[in-house]
């Protein structure tokens, strides 16, 4: 007899700040299946915003809760975008995971904020809300980050094949997944950010295709080493990281001012390579595949790049395990939801540090 659908909403927006994803997800006999996704991406004005709340300024609490209210009616227009398209009624959804969108992440200090008004994102779709999935891991003495190592564990364990999972968004975050030992992960530092703002600041590209822009570049060795020299990179798991320490700033303190835009960018996707080999050869020992998702995983440069640094893994994207790449993180925040609608712990303290396992999010019902 075919189990009676289980189905939730994850919603994602990460820190490379191009839009909202959103995934309808059915978690009958605790399989997982996409549904349905839908995309919407950011009006630049948004974004705008977005970026400048990374840093202090004036008047920053009334703008930052006016851009939650913003968001909130965003993620809003793009759930009712997505049930409309598969003729879903609201009422059929169990919860909505709603990651928010991050402008301060420092737990080294005790706290990290995710903007998303999520009281009037319940109000608006009718559909119970999970929010502020990182705080209480925090409170309990952990980074709040990453969080989908969880769900990946799950989900695409394998009993006799050692595999790693490697997201890269805006920042690149590594799950191993080693058979007969606990589940790890952490962010290996920058995944598309830096890429992602010089090409914008040069070409006025969103991102680099492919790799393209950088492919055509040349590696700076002299640069490579400055930013390789990061203290991030050499900190021991668990550890995470954010726009508070890899923005446009930390770059322009590497640069002497000289260097050819293309081969700055050639320059940053070696970064991100090299820094997240690195991490599995040093942290996830005897990884035999690794998995890409993440808005990283279609280019190709960088996944040619990767190849070459890590030649003993097979190195596939998650699409091959049933996963899209494109959308993991999404589903994974419905996952979540789930978990703490059950009340479940959702994170995993080997990951992230935390004192005890924790059930995760704050929750606004309908």
């Amino acid at each position: 007899m075919k189990a009676a659908p289980d189905l939730y909403i994850g919603i994602m927006s990460g820190t490379s700040l191009d839009g909202i994803d959103v995934a309808l997800v059915d978690f009958a006999d605790e399989n997982v299946q996409l549904l349905a996704s839908h995309f919407q991406p950011y009006p630049k004005i948004l974004k705008d915003v977005l970026l400048e709340l990374h840093q202090p300024g004036f008047d920053e609490i009334h703008r930052m809760q006016l851009a939650s209210i913003t968001l909130a009616r965003a993620y809003a227009d793009a759930t009712h975008a997505l049930l409309n398209a598969t003729g879903t009624p609201h009422r059929h959804i169990r919860a909505i995971g709603c990651h928010g969108q991050t402008i301060r992440h420092r737990p080294e200090q005790g706290y990290t904020v995710q903007l998303g008004n999520a009281a009037l994102l319940a109000e608006l779709t009718g559909i119970h809300v999970v929010s502020d999935f990182r705080s209480r891991d925090i409170a309990a003495g952990g980074q709040g980050a990453p969080l989908v190592p969880a769900f990946h564990d799950t989900m695409l364990r394998h009993p006799a094949i050692h595999r790693a999972i490697l997201n890269i968004g805006g920042i690149a975050n590594l799950t191993d997944l080693q058979p007969g030992q606990s589940t790890t992960g952490f962010d290996t530092g920058p995944g598309n950010l830096l890429m992602d703002s010089w090409i914008n600041k040069h070409q006025g590209m969103p991102y680099d295709e492919n790799g393209t822009w950088a492919a055509g570049g040349k590696r700076i060795p002299g640069l490579l080493q400055r930013m390789m020299s990061e203290p991030y990179f050499s900190e021991l798991p668990p550890k995470s990281t954010g726009r508070d320490l890899f923005n446009p700033a930390w770059l322009e303190d590497q640069l002497q001012g000289t260097e050819a835009p293309a081969d700055v960018q050639a320059t940053l996707l070696a970064l991100t390579c090299d820094s997240i080999a690195d991490a599995v050869v040093r942290f996830c020992a005897g990884t035999e595949e690794l998995y890409l998702c993440g808005g990283g995983a279609h280019n190709a440069a960088l996944a040619s790049r990767l190849q070459l640094r890590l030649p003993h893994c097979l190195i596939r994207k998650t699409d091959t395990l049933g996963i899209p790449a494109d959308w993991m993180e999404a589903i994974a925040f419905a996952w979540l939801a789930r978990q703490s609608m059950h009340l479940r712990a959702g994170n995993l303290p080997e990951a992230t540090g935390a004192s005890h396992p924790c059930v995760l999010g704050a929750i606004h019902p309908a």
